[in-house]
């Protein structure tokens, strides 16, 4: 299959075009390096001329109240271009309970990104995953200082990027599901938990101190980040991940 992965220099994109790449398929990376801005629509019609499937894995550049205005223009313009071009099947990458956090700006966003592709002309799909390895340090960052790292106890499931993009390759293969697949880590950790097994793996000696109303995910209700019975679990733990 000719497969456009939009967003396909980032993070779980590249690693998206290698798996597909090597799993035979021709395979188009997307970005505006290549010519192709998602949020103008410029060059995006001749780069999907022909394309059986389009992954969209571009993310808004804020988490604020601009991030819905980025999903509804990007979306627009993706959808207008894969029905032009007769795409039979459009992936997007979303959050395991995003509908469940309408706190923050940045999830209502998703959610938005997600009810565009629902209602909109192509066949879908929806891969949620619950949050990266990769991204711990950045939330830990949020909260701290020189001497303690401030963290609410919400349970989180993480999981590598790698995992994430092996979940988006095997959809964007696959037929549409016209729904959702959730994917998730091995182990549920309280965020503060995740973040203590972070520092000590890196020999950090700062404390980390429970602060339910700490960072952005304090805003997060009970349990509704972590995969459900109908989660896909990923294969790497967090101290492998950190071992590598």
């Amino acid at each position: 299959m000719k497969i456009a992965v939009i967003g396909g220099t980032g993070l779980i994109g590249s690693q998206v075009v290698r798996l597909l790449t090597t799993g035979g398929h021709d395979v188009l990376p997307l970005s505006p390096s290549t010519g192709v801005d998602l949020l103008t629509g410029s060059g995006l019609p001749e780069a999907l001329a022909g394309a059986d499937v389009v992954v969209n894995l571009t993310n808004s550049p804020t988490f604020d109240e601009a991030s819905p205005a980025f999903f509804r223009t990007t979306m627009e313009n993706m959808l207008s271009a894969a029905a032009s071009a007769g795409v039979g099947h459009a992936v997007i990458l979303s959050i395991v309970g995003v509908d469940q956090v309408p706190e923050l700006d940045y999830y209502r966003a998703k959610v938005l990104q997600e009810d565009l592709l629902r209602t909109g002309p192509v066949p879908y799909s929806i891969v949620r995953a619950t949050q990266f390895f990769e991204f711990v340090d950045a939330i830990l960052s949020w909260t701290s200082d020189e001497n303690t790292v401030r963290l609410p106890a919400t349970p989180v499931q993480p999981m590598a990027a790698a995992d994430v993009a092996r979940a988006v390759a095997d959809v964007a293969a696959g037929a549409p599901l016209n729904g959702v697949r959730n994917v998730a880590g091995p182990q549920v950790f309280g965020l503060d938990e995740l973040g203590r097994v972070a520092l000590s793996a890196r020999g950090d000696r700062r404390a980390v101190v429970t602060d339910p109303s700490a960072g952005m995910f304090a805003a997060v209700p009970g349990d509704v980040l972590i995969g459900r019975d109908d989660a896909v679990l990923a294969g790497t733990t967090f101290l492998d991940w950190l071992s590598r």
